[in-house]
């Protein structure tokens, strides 16, 4: 009987095509940690950039930028992280 938990595309793989596939969804799990990581980080840094917003002549806002970035970055990595894992059913904490 076929396992129902795995995705009807992806019962008759070859070992080097699950082998690509682990490779992509461990992939994924490393961009989701850094995403996770990068959005701790920028919460973080919100006190400073407060100060900075508050502080700072004109436009010059260097830790606003940097804070932003980082927010950027939680995203693109966030999203890219889920691309990499579709497909998945179970939760790999490595």
């Amino acid at each position: 009987m076929a396992n129902t938990l795995i995705p009807i595309e992806e019962r008759s793989l070859t070992p080097q095509q699950v082998e690509a596939l682990d490779n992509r969804r461990r992939r994924g799990q490393l961009l989701l940690v850094l995403s996770f990581q990068s959005l701790i980080l920028a919460s973080l840094v919100v006190f400073w950039v407060a100060q900075d917003l508050a502080n700072s002549p004109r436009y010059l806002f260097p830790m606003f930028y940097v804070d932003a970035a980082l927010f950027l970055l939680a995203v693109v990595f966030g999203f890219s992280g889920v691309r990499l894992r579709r497909g998945t059913t179970e939760f790999m904490s490595y």
